[in-house]
């Protein structure tokens, strides 16, 4: 049994958190974003989309959640002058930042190793792995100061038994799994680091990879909100450089 099966956050879980959450204009970042502030946290919503966080930054307010912030930002072209930039601003506007949920998803299409380019690889490293690193190193100061800090990297199935096809995403993300215990390793006295991976899901992902597919048989997004809820705040407070699987992991597998 996974310790958010029977996970009940209270109204006010989050309350008086500042959470930042990348890939937040759609999918998974979205309903993390909505439920973090629905607890009471406020959210600093990052994706490249200016239109899309627009609608989940009214959502939230329409919801009556703390007033969000929402930075367009393209992580696959972010710089570490970038990174110092956002990390200033966060720092001038709340004083402070407790967690960091990184959900943004840098994908191109699937096909076969021959066809793949080394810019789409470089294009997804960027997005999945150096920009997350250079991003939270940046915010590291105040997640330190925060206290009782949570990391988390929501990974993908294919970075952990990677298929035909999967290519340089897969790659990306394997090297995401590994910057998750890494960083988990160097920095378990001041915060924690751990990755959370999610299996079939009714999203805009799991449509673009599988589009034949009959979504109304995969679980909806916010089946998926004790997990994140419970991996964001305090409730998994002591644990540290650990992977935790929702949903059914052996189905993602056979599918991919």
């Amino acid at each position: 049994m996974q310790p958010w099966e029977s996970f009940n956050a209270s109204p006010d879980y989050l309350k008086d958190r500042v959470i930042l959450v990348t890939g937040a204009g759609q999918g998974l970042g979205e309903t993390a974003a909505l439920a973090f502030a629905r607890h009471g946290a406020t959210v600093i919503l990052l994706g490249r989309n200016e239109k899309k966080l627009a609608r989940v930054y009214d959502a939230i307010e329409a919801a009556g959640g703390p007033q969000p912030a929402a930075i367009p930002v393209d992580l696959a072209a972010m710089t570490d002058q970038d990174c110092v930039n956002l990390a200033n601003l966060i720092w001038k506007e709340f004083d402070r930042l407790d967690a960091i949920f990184h959900c943004a998803n840098g994908f191109t299409f699937l096909s076969p190793l021959i066809n793949q380019k080394l810019e789409e690889w470089v294009e997804m490293f960027r997005a999945n792995v150096a920009a997350p690193f250079a991003l939270t190193r940046a915010l590291l100061p105040m997640l330190k100061r925060a206290g009782d800090s949570s990391v988390v990297f929501v990974g993908e199935s294919h970075g952990l038994q990677p298929k035909a096809f999967w290519g340089g995403y897969a790659v990306s993300r394997a090297g995401q799994a590994a910057l998750a215990r890494i960083a988990a390793d160097e920095w378990e006295r001041e915060l924690r680091v751990n990755l959370l991976v999610p299996g079939p899901m009714r999203g805009p992902f799991r449509l673009k990879t599988h589009p034949a597919e009959d979504l109304e048989s995969l679980p909806p997004l916010q089946a998926f909100e004790p997990a994140l809820l419970w991996a964001i705040g305090p409730a998994s407070r002591g644990h540290n450089g650990e992977t935790w699987f929702w949903g059914d992991q052996e189905t993602a597998h056979a599918q991919g």
